[in-house]
Formats: structure tokens, C-alpha cells, sequence
């Protein structure tokens, strides 16, 4: 029944139960139909998960003497929901035996060795804990509180005293709200989320409780958790900023935009105190700007706003946006406003706004705006320096716990490395990026990594994957009011078109990428995909659009002065030039290249230009280029493109490399790679399928291509393949 749910929704359900297929198949029958759909955030508590399985587990824990049950208790308290791991100090300030636990060890259920008790599995560790009646486990906390001291062990000290009250204590709260405050700046979002839980629950004011939960929500969002920062929002206590926070990851783009200008707009006003939790950032209370300084919530809310903007294609929201902010006095970061200035066609300011923020990308700054940076040094054709700050941010979020920033890092390094010739790391990256944003909740990202993953399958002629991908990412944007992966996806089938030939298709696809609307076009995305466009409107002789949009992509090449897009520049005006008139546009296209990283459009440049040699005689220096470009071809896993390579080849009556002869690894496409370890691991077509978010369809789709690429008939002889490391 779980490979019936959507993708997210599947992820999430097995993320939720910690992988346990007992869990997963009791929770899936539990869901609403709006949960199931993906509209309702799911059930956080354990009693909701799984309620049949911890009454089971609970009655095992109940059957085991008294004495190994108490220890079995403290040993749960101290690793669930906080780990402290303090029982063996504990053990000792009570004086308690630990022989009991052998009949522990006997049912199977714990085992004690050096490092404390290790439980069968963490259902078994949550039903040890909730046996215990509320005063056992009151008495296990205030022990357990006891023997904390260590330095750094106060924020876990205030928890377990927390979790020992008897009932409401304003003294307690304020305890626990400074220890959630010392575990957010030591990186631990989701530590300061239950002292804040544990704090609102022991509150006896109203409307410091609401605060409280509306904290604890940011600081579950921050961890990763989006299922529990919806649901602790849920009765209404999120104020605007968070709502609209929530709305850009996983709701409509536009309502997320209204929320946070609004939001920005209220926080502006005059005497107004900026006390509610910021939106997005991860650096406190209040948000920081791209030079790394203490931002006015108002100016991150912005920056928020334009960033909904962006993600929606809407060109007037985007300037609404700039007349809010000027009307402020507030200056956006400078990644979205060089994207903002870009998407208006500005492309000098945006130029300098965007080298601004790709220079700030030093080791152990803040993930987000490493993050920034890194979108910057895309746009900006700067691949390494791109690479460079995405790793960083990807280490930065990992060390402050910062996990729903990491999709986004992950997301962007995935393009990188495939524009610079590492298309398998590329691929692997991003679906693991895909994994962990709907595993936080990141609807909205894991539809940009779905159309993503349409173009790296349209580059390395994977058809199907293509289709599916970008349905499934054509269907979320378009419900979300999300232009740009909606563009995206569009962009990816219109490559397929082109590298298959379709001309027509592929043209028609390319001009519609502006369309108007949220959700429906992007012009960015039309603007990037410009060199595709020139090259399928010349196949069809409609240029006169094509010359116009050739025009500003030069503008725009000209401004950031990229050699990868001034080499696509020159790559257009050679195929708009006539006869050979277009030799020596190659060839500074190519000189171009040799200055950039862009290894796959060097590729597909020279199977032009080699094309174009053929057509004018030219035999010798178009069998050299062909041959370079099957030779690219074939280690980038694109044996469509690879194809074309030989088929000119052909033509000019010259040999091209036998298919036996290339590399096994390089006949098979990203993804089909990818799937092929994997087998070889042992993994079924549904483990597979679970583990990159797709359909046991797909995946027995991709292992008959990889059967039939490599010649072979069974899962046996893959596995013998990779083991002598033919398929590395």
C-alpha cells in the first residue's frame, strides 16, 4: 500500500516510523485522505504512528521483572526523545545493579555492554519508555538531571528537569526557553524544539505559550521536521512570517509571497517589536544579510518575499516587491536581488549584485547564504567557485543541524558537478537531494529537483525518466503556482525534442517558456535555454525570434563576461550564419570553451561544428571534432548525442568507435548506473524505488535498458560485471 502514495508523502511516512516496515504498514492505513494526498501534514506522536505495534511492544517491556524494567526506563530516558547519555552515571549516583538487564538480553529486547544499553530497535526504545507510569519516568528525569554537570550538558539538564515537573512553573519555562536559546546557537535547532515543547507545555500564561509553540515550530522547521512544524502551528498561533516561510518550501508560491510582504510591512512599522521568530535564517532571532551582519526581520522578510517572486515567474511581484522595499529603506541581500535585477532584464546591476554575493563564500559561514553564493557562482558561470560554496554550505548545515537547508545545497552542487563533466555525481547528488527535501517537508524544492532530474535524463537520453519526471514536476508547480521548475521541465522535454530530432517540438516547447501566468513560464529559464532555442528554430528556418533572444543572451554573456556563455553566444551566431561565414564563429566558440567548464556544451559544440565542416567538405578537421565529441559523449553517458557522433561519422564515410569498445559504465545513462549498483548490492526493484523516490515501474524500466545495453539477461551476470569491475 506505501508505493500508492506519492513520492513525498512515501518518504516522509518512512522517515517518520524510523524505516520500519511494521510501522510503515500500520501508519499508511491510518491516514486521512488528505494526509495520504499529501495536503495534511502527518501524525508526529508515537502513539499516532503506530499504535498497535507499541501496544505490543509495551505488553513484551511489562512482562519482564520490575527491577529490569526500572532500568530498562532510565536507559529509554536517557536516549529518547533527548539523548543525554548519562546512565551509567546515573546507575552509579543510585546505587542500582545492573545484573537485572540480562533478562533483558534473554527476551531479545536490550542488550548493556560498554557504551550503556543498546535496544533491539527505536520502537522498542520508545515502548521501554512509555511503560513507565508518570511518576517512574518524573523519577528517572530528576535523576538523571542530577548527574549532569558537564559544561556543555545544561540545555539536556533543563530538559530532564523540565520532564520532571509536577505541573506548571513560569521559573522552569524561563530555565528551558534560555537552554532551547544556547542549543539554537550551538546548532542544535532540534534539541531547542523540545525544550520549547516541554517549556509551552509547562507555561501557565497564554500568550507566552503561543510564542513558545510558534518558536518550537521555526526551530522544527530549521531540524528538518515539517510534519511537526505544521502540526504545532496547526491551531492557528503561526503569525505571518512563519506561515509564509512554510508556504515557499511546500505551499502556493503567490500566497507565500502576499504573507511575507505583508509580514515585511508590518514589522516596519514604526515602535513595532521585532520579537516573533524569523523566517528562514539560521543564525537566531534575527536574519542575516549577505555580508553576514544582524538583517532587520523586515529586510529578511523581503528577501523571502523576492525570493517567492522569483520561484513564481511573476515579473509584477517582483517589482511590487521593489517598490515595498524602497519604500522601507531596506536593501535585499544581493543573490535574490541580482536574480530579481536579472529576471528584469538589468543585467549590469545584476552582475554586480550577484559577484557581491558569490564572493562570500568562505569556509564556515552560514549555510544559507553559502547557499546564496553558490546560485550566484551559477548564474554568474562561475562552476568552481559554485562547487566550492555549495560543498561548504552542505558541511555548514550539517554542523548546525541546519538539515532543511542542506536539500538546497545539495540541490545546486548536483549542478555543478554535471556541468563540469562529473554527470553520475551530478545525478547521485541531486537524488539525494530530491530524498532529503521531502523527507523535511520541502515539497516545493523537491519539485525543482524533479525537473531537474528531467534535464539530466533528457542530457543523457533517458526518455522515460524524462516524461515522468517532468509530469510530476509540471503537476506539482503548476498546482503551486511554481514558474520556475514548471520552465524547467518544459525546457527538459524540449531537449529531448532537439537531441531526438523533433525541431518543431522543441521550438515550439522553448518559445512557450515565457508564458504568462504563475506557474505556466518562466522568462529566466527561456533566457538560459536561448542556445537550445537558436539551434532548434534554425532546424525549422523560423530564425527571426530566434535572433532577438540571441541578441539578449549576448547582453547578457557580454555583462557577466562567462566564457561558457560567450562560447554559447558564438556557438548561436555560427548557427545563424551563413555557409562559411559560421567556421570562424566555431571556432571562437570553441576557443571559448577551452576557457570555461562546461564540458558537455563544448561536446555538443563541436558535434555542430563538426556537422557543419561535413556539410562544407571539410573531411579531415570534421572527422577530428567528431570524434572529440563522441569521445565526450560516451564518458558523459549520453548515447543519444552519441548517436548523432557516429551517424555524421558515418556520413563522412569515416570509422567511428565500436560501441564494444567504450567503457561499459559509459553506455549506460546516469541513473541506469546508479540503479545497476544497487542490484549488484542486493537491493529489490522496490528497495530501489523507495530509495530514489520513483515508481518500481520505472526502475524495472531502467534495469531492462541496462540488460540491453550491456548485453547481458539477469541480475546474476550484473552482479559478476560490477564485482570484476567492468561497471565501476
Amino acid at each position: 500500500m506505501i508505493q500508492a502514495l506519492p513520492e513525498g508523502v512515501r518518504v516522509r511516512l518512512l522517515h517518520s516510523v524510523y524505516g520500519d516496515p511494521r510501522a510503515a504498514a500500520e501508519l499508511v492505513t491510518l491516514l486521512s485522505d488528505r494526509q495520504a494526498a499529501g495536503l495534511d501534514p502527518l501524525p508526529t506522536e508515537p502513539a499516532s504512528l503506530a499504535p498497535q505495534l507499541l501496544r505490543a511492544l509495551r505488553a513484551e517491556i511489562r512482562s519482564l521483572p520490575d527491577d529490569t524494567r526500572l532500568l530498562l526506563l532510565l536507559a529509554a530516558a536517557d536516549q529518547y526523545p533527548v539523548a543525554t547519555h548519562a546512565f551509567s552515571r546515573a546507575v552509579t549516583a543510585a546505587r542500582l545493579d545492573t545484573r537485572p538487564l540480562e533478562r533483558a538480553e534473554i527476551a531479545g529486547v536490550a542488550h548493556f555492554g560498554t557504551g550503556g544499553v543498546v535496544f533491539r530497535d527505536t520502537w522498542t526504545r520508545i515502548a521501554a519508555y512509555e511503560s513507565g507510569s508518570p511518576a517512574d519516568r518524573r523519577d528517572v528525569h530528576r535523576l538523571l538531571a542530577r548527574v549532569l554537570h558537564g559544561g556543555g550538558e545544561s540545555p539536556r539538564r533543563s530538559w530532564h528537569r523540565g520532564a520532571g515537573a509536577l505541573g506548571p512553573s513560569a521559573r522552569l519555562v524561563a530555565e528551558l526557553r534560555g537552554a532551547a536559546d544556547k542549543a539554537r546557537r550551538t546548532g542544535q535547532p532540534a534539541l531547542a524544539r523540545t525544550l520549547l515543547e516541554r517549556a509551552a507545555t509547562l507555561c501557565p500564561d497564554p500568550a507566552e505559550r503561543s510564542r513558545l509553540v510558534t518558536r518550537a515550530a521555526a526551530d522544527a522547521w530549521q531540524a528538518g521536521d515539517g510534519d511537526r512544524a505544521h502540526r504545532l502551528v496547526a491551531d492557528g498561533t503561526a503569525d505571518d512570517a512563519l506561515s509564509g516561510l512554510f508556504a515557499l518550501r511546500s505551499g502556493n508560491a503567490t500566497e507565500a509571497f502576499d504573507a511575507l510582504l505583508g509580514a515585511a510591512a508590518h514589522r516596519a512599522r514604526p515602535g513595532r517589536r521585532n520579537d516573533s521568530p524569523e523566517a528562514g535564517g539560521t543564525s537566531g532571532d534575527r536574519g542575516t544579510s549577505d555580508e553576514g551582519v544582524p538583517l532587520d526581520p523586515a529586510a529578511h522578510l523581503l528577501a523571502r518575499a523576492t525570493e517567492a517572486a522569483v520561484y513564481t515567474g511573476d515579473l509584477r511581484r517582483c517589482r511590487e516587491a521593489a517598490r515595498v522595499a524602497e519604500r522601507l529603506g531596506v536593501v535585499s541581500p544581493g543573490t535574490l536581488g541580482g536574480l530579481a535585477a536579472a529576471f528584469e532584464g538589468r543585467y549590469e546591476d545584476a552582475r554586480d549584485l550577484l559577484q557581491a554575493a558569490a564572493g562570500r563564500c568562505g569556509p564556515g559561514g552560514d549555510p544559507t547564504l553559502l547557499v546564496h553564493a553558490g546560485i550566484a557562482a551559477l548564474m554568474l558561470g562561475d562552476h568552481t567557485r559554485a562547487a566550492t560554496a555549495t560543498l561548504r554550505a552542505a558541511a555548514s548545515a550539517r554542523v548546525r543541524g541546519a538539515t532543511g537547508v542542506l536539500a538546497q545545497a545539495m540541490e545546486f552542487r548536483a549542478y555543478a558537478d554535471f556541468w563540469t563533466g562529473r554527470p553520475q555525481a551530478g545525478r547521485a547528488a541531486a537524488t539525494e537531494a530530491l530524498h532529503q527535501a521531502y523527507a523535511t517537508g520541502q515539497d516545493n524544492g523537491a519539485c525543482h529537483l524533479q525537473a531537474a532530474l528531467a534535464m539530466f535524463a533528457a542530457i543523457t537520453g533517458d526518455a522515460d525518466d524524462c516524461r515522468e519526471r517532468a509530469a510530476a514536476a509540471r503537476s506539482h508547480a503548476l498546482a503551486r503556482g511554481l514558474g520556475l521548475p514548471a520552465a524547467l521541465a518544459q525546457w527538459a522535454l524540449a531537449f529531448l525534442d532537439l537531441t531526438d530530432g523533433r525541431f518543431a517540438g522543441a521550438a515550439a516547447r522553448l518559445r512557450a517558456l515565457a508564458g504568462f501566468g504563475p506557474g505556466h513560464g518562466h522568462r529566466a529559464i527561456r533566457h538560459l535555454a536561448t542556445p537550445h532555442y537558436v539551434e532548434a528554430a534554425v532546424r525549422t528556418g523560423d530564425t527571426r525570434i530566434a535572433r532577438a533572444a540571441h541578441a539578449d543572451y549576448h547582453r547578457w554573456a557580454t555583462a557577466v563576461r562567462s566564457p561558457d556563455d560567450l562560447a554559447l553566444s558564438a556557438r548561436c551566431r555560427a548557427l545563424l550564419a551563413p555557409g562559411e561565414e559560421a567556421v570562424e564563429h566555431y571556432r571562437t566558440a570553441l576557443a571559448l570553451h577551452a576557457r570555461g567548464t562546461r564540458d558537455f556544451e563544448r561536446a555538443r559544440t563541436e558535434l555542430l561544428f563538426g556537422s557543419a565542416l561535413r556539410r562544407l567538405r571539410h573531411r579531415t578537421e570534421a572527422r577530428d571534432r567528431l570524434h572529440s565529441a563522441l569521445e565526450a559523449f560516451d564518458h558523459f553517458g549520453a548515447p543519444h548525442c552519441a548517436a548523432r557522433a557516429r551517424a555524421e561519422l558515418r556520413a563522412l564515410g569515416a570509422p567511428a568507435a565500436p560501441t564494444h569498445s567504450v567503457d561499459p559504465a559509459a553506455r549506460l545513462t546516469a541513473q541506469q548506473l546508479l540503479v545497476a549498483r544497487m542490484v549488484a548490492e542486493g537491493a529489490t526493484n522496490r528497495e530501489i524505488a523507495a530509495r530514489l523516490a520513483l515508481s518500481p515501474r520505472t526502475i524495472d524500466h531502467h534495469l531492462r535498458g541496462v540488460f540491453t545495453r550491456l548485453g547481458i539477461r539477469s541480475r546474476i551476470e550484473l552482479v559478476r560485471l560490477i564485482a570484476g569491475g567492468e561497471v565501476p
